[in-house]
């Protein structure tokens, strides 16, 4: 697809938000809007795969409908076989449009058409992957106003004129752009469901670094912190192999893990792959059946967040061997130890993180030194301010590895490299490449890089604060002390010429009263010092 129509097509996206615009925030609106996005899409699948097994020709919709009334068991388990759920003829997205044209819609025809994809159909039911999908699309909410047939009816409509070519991808990147516009527009609410793209590709570069193709291929990728799903698909967007991808993640907000399921399968993900969950990562461990350890984990979870750090966790398997619990209001180090621990041995980590945890001590002190001692940092990269949707503190990059076999960390700051972009920095295809490329070579680079041995990091008392390792310090050019002398020298030559022409001036002034005579003297006075 040309450049030129995914601009078409982002901005006809965008403009079909307009509808709901203006009766609630882009937070809200978003749950309509990528709801009917993602019910379309489902409803293209639908005729897609009636066509390919019938091996018809014509009018896709004309088609279900025949066999809908005439072989209606047959169609419904082919449907279910190749899709995992199904959509009635009426309710198809197709329908609600017709309906529309013809002025017969109601807010109850679309109400019954979500709510009929999870019931069953000749003794079928949709895959559990398919449940309460789109539970946040609420339909009385008085938010709609007076009218909300009218307003569903204007937000199909507007839907309904968007070429999607039928392209699952161009369809999974026009949604991974309305992400991250309403990610802009709802500011630090967005942080919950959004990671750039920018910082997705760096993490999933270095993590896939030779495990592309091959028998080495990522096969499973996990991230305990899902939002948005755009992390794992970011990571499987670096694997050129043929074999399959497994995603697994869990998510604590209901409707951001609605969100990264309509995302996963938007990129073509299919729901056999697809092994996500809703819940809590760091209350109850999960996954605990295989697998539950993954080729490679990656994650942006919430900075800083509270959590319940019981004394009795010491002897979960996942933190009792780093000796401390994070801190009740500081759960980035609980956060990095459930990935790690659901890492292979032989798989790569990637996690976002602010920078406390490089430095603070107390019990999270106690952690970073068993990470170093254990020889399972690998890198550490930080990243520019204000990259973030939902903060604007400079943030980092921890790579982690359970089998090194060098004994080292390799520290990159890359805070200074960074583009402006209206209220946000913007990290460019050049800034990610010199990470990636410095990560790859593992060598000092003036201002830049450093590769600190274990030993230095001890002298450091296991503070992996960057400035300790990168010194950034530009030196003032020398000055000139002779020119600046010469300079002012000129300068005080100029005052007393302007002092004198001042001077003249005042002496041809003639004072009409007492008062301004005193006040012409003191000017005089004051110029001829």
């Amino acid at each position: 697809m040309s450049e030129e129509s995914s601009k078409t097509l982002e901005q006809a996206l965008w403009n079909s938000a307009n509808v709901l615009r203006g009766k609630m925030d882009a937070s809200e609106y978003k749950n309509y809007l990528l709801g009917l996005i993602f019910y379309r899409f489902l409803s293209n699948k639908t005729l897609q795969a009636v066509m390919t097994a019938t091996e018809e020709d014509g009018d896709s919709l004309e088609v279900y409908k025949q066999y809908w009334e005439e072989q209606q068991e047959d169609i419904v388990n082919e449907l279910y076989t190749s899709l995992g759920y199904i959509i009635k003829p009426e309710d198809l997205f197709e329908n609600l449009v017709i309906r529309i044209q013809n002025h017969q819609f109601q807010v109850s025809d679309l109400k019954n058409a979500l709510f009929n994809l999870e019931q069953s159909v000749k003794g079928k039911k949709s895959e559990p992957d398919f449940e309460g999908l789109f539970s946040d699309i609420d339909l009385d909410s008085n938010r709609l106003g007076k009218n909300p047939s009218q307003v569903m009816n204007d937000t199909i409509m507007a839907l309904k004129d968007i070429d999607f070519n039928n392209d699952r991808d161009v369809l999974g990147d026009a949604y991974e752009f309305l992400i991250s516009e309403f990610a802009m527009s709802a500011g630090k609410k967005a942080g919950e469901f959004y990671t750039p793209r920018t910082v997705s590709e760096i993490i999933s570069k270095i993590v896939t670094i030779g495990h592309t193709e091959g028998k080495e291929q990522i096969r499973t990728v996990f991230d305990p912190a899902l939002g948005s799903g755009s992390l794992l698909l970011t990571v499987a967007d670096q694997v050129n192999g043929d074999l399959p991808i497994s995603y697994h993640g869990q998510e604590l907000n209901t409707t951001t893990f609605n969100l990264a399921r309509m995302n996963l399968m938007l990129h073509g993900v299919s729901y056999e792959d697809i092994n996500v969950r809703n819940g809590d990562s760091l209350d109850a461990d999960w996954p605990t059946e295989e697998p539950y350890q993954f080729d490679t984990v990656v994650m942006n979870p919430p900075y800083s967040a509270h959590w319940e750090n019981d004394e009795a966790r010491l002897s979960d398997p996942r933190f009792r061997d780093f000796g401390a619990l994070a801190p009740k209001t500081k759960a980035d180090y609980a956060f990095l130890l459930h990935g790690l621990y659901h890492l292979k041995p032989s798989g790569t980590m990637g996690i976002v993180l602010p920078h406390g945890v490089l430095f603070r001590g107390a019990k999270e002190g106690i952690i970073r030194k068993q990470l170093i001692e254990k020889n399972m940092i690998d890198a550490v990269i930080g990243l520019p301010a204000n990259i973030f949707y939902s903060t604007s503190i400079p943030t980092l990059i921890m790579i982690l590895k359970k089998d090194k076999t060098n004994e080292d960390i390799l520290f990159i700051d890359a805070s200074n490299d960074f583009t402006k972009d209206k209220n946000q920095n913007v990290l460019t295809s050049d800034n990610i490449d010199k990470i990636i490329e410095t990560y790859k070579n593992r060598e000092d680079v003036d201002k830049y890089a450093h590769v600190a041995k274990v030993d230095e990091i001890k002298d450091n008392e296991y503070n992996l604060n960057i400035p300790r390792y990168v010194d950034t310090f530009e030196e003032e050019e020398p000055v000139d002390v002779i020119a600046v002398t010469k300079e002012i020298s000129e300068l005080d030559t100029e005052i007393d010429k302007l002092e004198a022409e001042l001077l003249k001036d005042f002496n041809s002034l003639v004072a009409s009263d007492d008062e301004s005579k005193e006040q012409l003297e003191a000017l005089k006075s004051l110029f001829s010092k």
